[in-house]
């Protein structure tokens, strides 16, 4: 079975959950025998194939970008080849200049979408592109809501209610680099950063919280990394220097090694995002995965189907810097509380969260979709 997905972004140009998300699809369906390639946009798409482990990236070049939407006005015949080669086209949502793609040349192949968010902050483009979007929607074969917490929760995906099937992400262990303490990684890591800081991983966006976080640690006796670069970087190093925190390290982009020997060095993970834009959240699976405690926050997303208050970790209010303040301190006091929530997370992770499990649903899914399109052709 050869699959392509389609999504604005992808490794190496991007480095973020989704993106993750899709190489995690990608090595979990190889093992039921499935060939993927990924279909993406890049500034400098050179070479224009990109062989990587989990599936081949096509790359065509990004003409412009409005409200993080790309578009690609010579992609469209790269795209239609693409799809001649596919058996199902995988969908990843939001990107409306997949909803053209599909729309004009796709619609002949099977499809099925993996919602990952709403669309929050761009309330007037999506008044004006919800008639694409409902057009492109109606037309999947099938949408899969990545929790039973965010499909509770979206209007959009209540719409759809008769074609959606829930598929929790999940991530191969093996697919990360092994970390242990011996490890030369994990050394150097403490030299650089110490150990029993609070940890962040993500890309720097505005609904991540990141703004809440620094007025939260305003003082703490703690450390606070935070990896990752992104478009608000810049704004929150400001306000970094402007609160005085010394106790804050803006660590940028680090390699998966290094990433991992954090994990293993943290406290806690800490991912304060606060609006349905993190419909998920990959670092606390990757937290979990590390049997590491969690804090996050309350939006209706995803987020609290991996972190169970008081079970895994902790879950306070969104955007409330005084209850994230209060989380931290808790699990920084209390080592062992610390400690049995981290094992908690890691049982949850090895129950409900694994890549085989995901891998398996996935490969399930796009054969009834296949064969219910066989049925319908032979009709």
């Amino acid at each position: 079975m050869k699959v392509l997905h389609a999504y604005r972004t992808y490794f190496p140009d991007s480095q973020g959950g989704l993106e993750e998300v899709i190489r995690q699809i990608c090595l979990s369906v190889g093992n039921h025998g499935v060939t993927s390639r990924v279909f993406t946009l890049s500034n400098e798409p050179f070479p224009r194939t990109l062989p990587r482990v989990e599936a081949d990236v096509v790359r065509v070049r990004k003409t412009f970008e409005v409200a993080s939407c790309g578009f690609a006005l010579t992609g469209m015949r790269r795209f239609a080849k693409e799809v001649e080669w596919a058996d199902i086209v995988h969908y990843h949502y939001p990107w409306p200049f997949s909803d053209l793609m599909y729309l004009l040349v796709g619609r002949h192949r099977p499809a099925i979408l993996t919602y990952h968010s709403d669309i929050v902050r761009q309330r007037f483009l999506l008044s004006v592109y919800r008639p694409l979007m409902s057009r492109y929607l109606d037309a999947m074969d099938m949408i899969v809501a990545t929790s039973p917490n965010y499909f509770a929760t979206s209007e959009v995906l209540a719409e759809y209610a008769h074609k959606v099937e829930v598929i929790p992400i999940g991530l191969d262990e093996p697919s990360y680099p092994a970390m242990h303490e011996q490890h030369r990684d994990l050394a150097a890591a403490r030299q650089k950063y110490g150990e029993d800081f609070f940890l962040f991983v993500g890309v720097l966006r505005y609904y991540k919280g990141l703004h809440i976080l620094l007025d939260a640690v305003q003082g703490a006796r703690y450390k606070v990394v935070i990896v990752g670069s992104g478009p608000v970087e810049n704004e929150l190093r400001r306000q970094a220097q402007r609160l005085g925190l010394d106790n804050v390290i803006f660590a940028g982009f680090v390699s998966d090694r290094e990433k991992m020997a954090l994990f293993g060095l943290c406290r806690a993970v800490v991912f304060p995002s606060y609006l349905r834009s993190e419909a998920f959240g990959v670092t606390l699976l990757e937290g979990a995965m590390s049997s590491r405690p969690l804090i996050s926050a309350e939006v209706g997303s995803g987020t609290s189907h991996v972190n169970i208050h008081k079970e895994t970790g902790l879950v306070v209010p969104p955007g409330n810097s005084k209850a994230l303040r209060e989380a931290m301190d808790d699990l920084h006091q209390h080592p062992q509380k610390a400690l049995l929530m981290g094992r908690n997370a890691r049982q949850r992770y090895e129950r409900l969260f694994t890549a085989s499990g995901m891998g398996g649903r996935y490969v399930d899914a796009y054969r009834r979709i296949i064969a219910a399109q066989a049925d319908r052709a032979s009709a």
